[in-house]
């Protein structure tokens, strides 16, 4: 089976032509993307399209109907132990031992990791602000969270996971998460895949995004290059169109009268070109975020 791989680093993730069905219905559908040492990866789409199917074939626990992944340029489900021991991860699920204490949480799980780093979970402990004493179910949804990153960092993984890592939480805890893994990258050259619904948190830290649609890989590449491959602008109108305007390479078209606002995939001069064949100018333009290139290219034109 061929493997994508960079072209100038090691591709810690790789997978390739993945395809999982649960039932008639296609959860994933020839995924190939590649994570490269030392990236930070968002993986975004909305709910429904595929990340944590994905994620799961990554973690050895759903084995690939057709294609294939590798981690380390190991086959997850075929040596699970050679995998997981250099990857931490961290769900929305925490189902963390609520009678357990922090500090014993802690020592159960390093009992598990020979890399176990005391000092550094000592540090995260200290910089997440968790009561070594306090019994887990008495922690808030966020100080749980800041346990399982902390359990998840600890013994150092090469390859850390996140799949909706932030889901709940309030903004200041979010920040908090963001930037311990902002430090893990740039301090440690760790590599990181990210999965999240919320947009602006993958446009701060993830260098690369992949966008899942329906089980299939709609855009990838580095997050400033998707975002600058696209234009928010506003299209003025000598006359208002009598119904939506269709503008080539438009992914969204949305407005009235003779204003209307388009999510447009090309560059200037294509749009300029593109809205002067409807009539009509370009009067604003910007670069768009990423959460309005997912709803528009999860929408469709003239949603």
């Amino acid at each position: 089976m061929k493997f994508p791989s960079p072209s100038s680093a090691e591709a810690v993730v790789a997978v390739s032509d993945l395809s999982r069905h649960f039932g008639s219905k296609a959860a994933l559908d020839e995924v190939s993307f590649f994570v490269s040492r030392g990236s930070v990866l968002g993986l975004v789409g909305e709910n429904g399209a595929g990340k944590t199917t994905l994620i799961k074939h990554l973690l050895g626990t759903l084995k690939a109907q057709a294609g294939g992944v590798r981690v380390f340029g190991l086959d997850p489900v075929a040596d699970p132990v050679g995998v997981l021991g250099r990857v931490g991860y961290l769900s929305e699920r925490r189902d963390l031992p609520g009678w357990m204490r922090v500090d014993q949480f802690m020592r159960y799980t390093q009992a598990f990791y020979p890399g176990w780093d005391e000092q550094y979970a000592g540090q995260l402990l200290e910089q997440f602000q968790l009561d070594p004493a306090q019994k887990i179910k008495t922690l808030s949804q966020g100080q749980q969270a800041k346990i399982g990153l902390l359990t998840s960092l600890a013994y150092r993984p090469e390859l850390l996971i996140l799949d909706e890592p932030s889901s709940g939480l309030d903004p200041v805890v979010r920040r908090d998460i963001l930037e311990a893994i902002i430090r893990i990258v740039a301090e440690e050259g760790r590599t990181v895949l990210f999965s999240s619904h919320l947009l602006d948190e993958v446009q701060r830290v993830a260098d690369h995004v992949v966008m899942l649609q329906r089980g299939r890989v709609v855009l990838n590449g580095r997050t400033e290059e998707v975002r600058g491959d696209h234009i928010s602008a506003v299209l003025a109108f000598a006359e208002p169109p009598a119904k939506t305007p269709v503008l080539e390479g438009a992914h969204a078209v949305a407005g009235y009268g003779s204003e209307w606002r388009v999510l447009f995939g090309g560059s200037r001069l294509e749009l300029e070109t593109a809205a002067a064949l409807i009539g009509a100018r370009v009067v604003e333009e910007r670069t768009p975020t990423l959460d309005e290139i997912l709803v528009a290219r999860a929408g469709g034109k003239g949603s």
